[in-house]
Protein backbone atom coordinates (compact mmCIF):
# COMPACT_ATOMS: atom_id res chain seq x y z
CA UNK A 1 0.00 0.00 0.00
CA UNK A 2 1.23 3.68 -0.79
CA UNK A 3 1.30 6.03 1.70
CA UNK A 4 -0.44 9.46 1.09
CA UNK A 5 2.22 11.93 1.09
CA UNK A 6 2.52 13.46 4.28
CA UNK A 7 1.66 17.54 3.85
CA UNK A 8 -0.98 20.28 5.59
CA UNK A 9 -3.00 18.13 7.94
CA UNK A 10 -0.71 16.35 9.31
CA UNK A 11 1.90 16.53 12.53
CA UNK A 12 4.73 14.53 13.88
CA UNK A 13 4.69 13.37 17.70
CA UNK A 14 8.16 12.68 18.76
CA UNK A 15 7.28 11.03 22.76
CA UNK A 16 9.24 11.33 25.93
CA UNK A 17 12.97 11.06 24.31
CA UNK A 18 14.10 11.90 27.22
CA UNK A 19 17.88 11.56 29.33
CA UNK A 20 15.78 9.34 32.01
CA UNK A 21 14.42 6.81 29.52
CA UNK A 22 17.76 6.08 27.72
CA UNK A 23 19.97 3.28 28.58
CA UNK A 24 21.87 3.95 32.04
CA UNK A 25 19.56 6.75 32.89
CA UNK A 26 16.78 5.93 35.55
CA UNK A 27 13.96 4.33 33.72
CA UNK A 28 16.22 3.48 30.88
CA UNK A 29 14.46 1.56 28.11
CA UNK A 30 16.45 -1.09 25.97
CA UNK A 31 17.05 0.02 22.95
CA UNK A 32 16.01 3.56 23.73
CA UNK A 33 18.79 5.49 21.67
CA UNK A 34 18.41 3.46 18.83
CA UNK A 35 15.50 5.36 17.53
CA UNK A 36 17.40 8.66 17.87
CA UNK A 37 19.03 8.33 14.41
CA UNK A 38 15.52 7.49 12.56
CA UNK A 39 13.90 9.73 14.31
CA UNK A 40 16.61 12.92 13.57
CA UNK A 41 15.64 11.82 9.86
CA UNK A 42 11.98 12.26 10.16
CA UNK A 43 12.16 15.55 12.09
CA UNK A 44 15.19 17.04 9.62
CA UNK A 45 12.59 16.61 6.50
CA UNK A 46 9.28 17.16 8.06
CA UNK A 47 11.08 20.75 9.23
CA UNK A 48 11.96 21.09 5.50
CA UNK A 49 8.69 20.22 4.43
CA UNK A 50 7.02 22.85 6.43
CA UNK A 51 5.45 20.81 8.83
CA UNK A 52 4.78 20.77 12.64
CA UNK A 53 6.41 18.96 15.15
CA UNK A 54 5.67 18.36 18.49
CA UNK A 55 7.62 17.15 21.80
CA UNK A 56 6.53 15.76 24.61
CA UNK A 57 8.08 15.17 27.94
CA UNK A 58 7.38 13.79 31.09
CA UNK A 59 7.28 16.42 33.45
CA UNK A 60 7.12 15.37 36.91
CA UNK A 61 6.94 17.22 40.17
CA UNK A 62 9.15 15.43 42.56
CA UNK A 63 6.42 13.07 45.00
CA UNK A 64 4.67 12.35 41.92
CA UNK A 65 2.44 9.48 42.18
CA UNK A 66 4.08 7.17 39.52
CA UNK A 67 7.32 6.98 41.71
CA UNK A 68 7.87 4.32 44.04
CA UNK A 69 8.19 6.18 47.33
CA UNK A 70 4.54 7.13 46.61
CA UNK A 71 3.71 3.45 46.14
CA UNK A 72 3.49 3.89 42.06
CA UNK A 73 5.28 1.10 39.64
CA UNK A 74 8.53 3.09 38.70
CA UNK A 75 11.48 5.09 39.88
CA UNK A 76 12.14 8.79 40.37
CA UNK A 77 12.46 10.04 37.13
CA UNK A 78 11.88 13.03 35.15
CA UNK A 79 11.61 15.44 37.71
CA UNK A 80 10.56 18.85 36.41
CA UNK A 81 13.99 20.89 35.40
CA UNK A 82 16.14 18.06 36.51
CA UNK A 83 18.86 16.74 33.83
CA UNK A 84 16.96 13.62 33.75
CA UNK A 85 13.96 15.13 32.26
CA UNK A 86 15.89 17.03 29.49
CA UNK A 87 15.39 15.96 25.85
CA UNK A 88 18.34 13.71 25.04
CA UNK A 89 21.32 15.67 23.59
CA UNK A 90 21.33 14.13 20.18
CA UNK A 91 18.24 14.59 19.48
CA UNK A 92 17.39 17.48 16.84
CA UNK A 93 15.02 20.21 18.65
CA UNK A 94 14.19 22.74 15.86
CA UNK A 95 13.29 26.01 17.06
CA UNK A 96 9.83 25.75 15.56
CA UNK A 97 8.67 22.63 17.33
CA UNK A 98 6.18 22.54 20.37
CA UNK A 99 7.26 21.54 23.81
CA UNK A 100 4.08 19.24 25.35
CA UNK A 101 4.63 18.86 29.13
CA UNK A 102 2.72 15.95 30.89
CA UNK A 103 2.24 14.43 33.99
CA UNK A 104 2.93 17.66 35.96
CA UNK A 105 0.51 16.90 38.24
CA UNK A 106 1.35 14.86 41.34
CA UNK A 107 -1.51 12.89 42.44
CA UNK A 108 -2.40 12.26 38.62
CA UNK A 109 -0.73 9.56 36.26
CA UNK A 110 -0.60 10.70 32.54
CA UNK A 111 0.78 8.67 29.93
CA UNK A 112 -0.90 9.79 26.90
CA UNK A 113 0.28 12.76 25.09
CA UNK A 114 -3.11 14.06 25.49
CA UNK A 115 -3.99 13.75 28.90
CA UNK A 116 -4.23 17.26 30.16
CA UNK A 117 -1.85 18.49 28.06
CA UNK A 118 -4.74 20.78 25.53
CA UNK A 119 -2.57 18.96 22.78
CA UNK A 120 -5.78 17.52 20.61
CA UNK A 121 -7.11 21.47 20.66
CA UNK A 122 -3.84 22.63 19.59
CA UNK A 123 -3.45 20.50 16.51
CA UNK A 124 -6.93 21.26 15.73
CA UNK A 125 -6.28 24.73 15.34
CA UNK A 126 -3.38 24.00 13.43
CA UNK A 127 -6.15 22.34 11.02
CA UNK A 128 -4.02 18.64 11.85
CA UNK A 129 -5.77 15.48 10.82
CA UNK A 130 -2.97 12.90 10.84
CA UNK A 131 -0.60 12.25 13.38
CA UNK A 132 2.40 10.12 12.78
CA UNK A 133 3.99 8.92 16.37
CA UNK A 134 7.34 7.59 17.64
CA UNK A 135 9.56 7.64 20.55
CA UNK A 136 9.08 5.98 24.15
CA UNK A 137 7.88 4.41 25.38
CA UNK A 138 6.02 1.32 23.03
CA UNK A 139 3.92 0.10 25.67
CA UNK A 140 3.26 3.04 28.07
CA UNK A 141 3.30 6.33 26.69
CA UNK A 142 3.26 5.40 22.56
CA UNK A 143 0.27 3.57 23.38
CA UNK A 144 -1.86 5.82 25.44
CA UNK A 145 -0.57 8.68 22.95
CA UNK A 146 -2.09 6.73 19.86
CA UNK A 147 -5.21 5.34 22.01
CA UNK A 148 -6.01 8.96 22.88
CA UNK A 149 -5.19 10.33 19.74
CA UNK A 150 -7.69 8.34 17.73
CA UNK A 151 -10.62 8.52 20.50
CA UNK A 152 -9.70 12.23 19.92
CA UNK A 153 -10.63 12.13 15.73
CA UNK A 154 -6.85 12.15 14.18
CA UNK A 155 -6.25 9.74 12.20
CA UNK A 156 -2.54 7.97 13.44
CA UNK A 157 0.46 6.09 12.14
CA UNK A 158 3.12 4.31 14.38
CA UNK A 159 6.83 4.56 13.58
CA UNK A 160 7.64 1.14 14.55
CA UNK A 161 11.33 1.25 13.97
CA UNK A 162 11.00 4.63 15.89
CA UNK A 163 9.82 3.05 18.92
CA UNK A 164 10.93 1.24 22.20
CA UNK A 165 8.95 -0.62 25.05
CA UNK A 166 9.64 -1.08 28.77
CA UNK A 167 8.86 -4.56 28.51
CA UNK A 168 8.27 -5.19 31.90
CA UNK A 169 6.37 -8.24 30.67
CA UNK A 170 8.13 -9.67 27.94
CA UNK A 171 6.52 -9.30 24.69
CA UNK A 172 4.53 -6.03 26.17
CA UNK A 173 5.87 -4.24 23.21
CA UNK A 174 4.89 -6.54 20.40
CA UNK A 175 1.30 -6.76 22.11
CA UNK A 176 1.17 -3.23 22.27
CA UNK A 177 1.65 -2.58 18.49
CA UNK A 178 -0.73 -5.39 17.76
CA UNK A 179 -3.43 -3.91 19.81
CA UNK A 180 -2.41 -0.35 18.22
CA UNK A 181 -2.96 -1.74 14.67
CA UNK A 182 -6.01 -4.35 15.90
CA UNK A 183 -7.79 -0.39 16.89
CA UNK A 184 -6.77 1.23 13.30
CA UNK A 185 -3.34 2.59 13.79
CA UNK A 186 -1.35 2.44 10.86
CA UNK A 187 2.09 0.71 11.20
CA UNK A 188 4.80 2.28 9.05
CA UNK A 189 8.75 2.40 9.12
CA UNK A 190 10.60 5.84 8.74
CA UNK A 191 11.90 4.75 5.68
CA UNK A 192 8.31 4.34 4.23
CA UNK A 193 8.02 8.06 5.16
CA UNK A 194 10.83 9.73 4.52
CA UNK A 195 10.17 8.04 0.89
CA UNK A 196 6.52 9.53 0.73
CA UNK A 197 7.94 13.28 1.78
CA UNK A 198 10.11 12.57 -1.16
CA UNK A 199 7.28 11.90 -3.79
CA UNK A 200 5.01 14.40 -5.56
CA UNK A 201 1.83 14.80 -4.42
Amino acid sequence: MTMKKPGPGDALLVVDVQNDFMPGGALGVKGGDEIIAPINRVIDRWISAGLPVFLTRDWHPAAHCSFAARGGPWPAHCVAGSPGAEFFPALHIPAQVGIVSKATRRSEEAYSAFHGTGLADRLRVAGIQRVFIAGLATDYCVRASTADAMRDGFKVAVLQDAVRAVDVTPGDGARALAEMRATGAEMISTDDLLAALGRGA
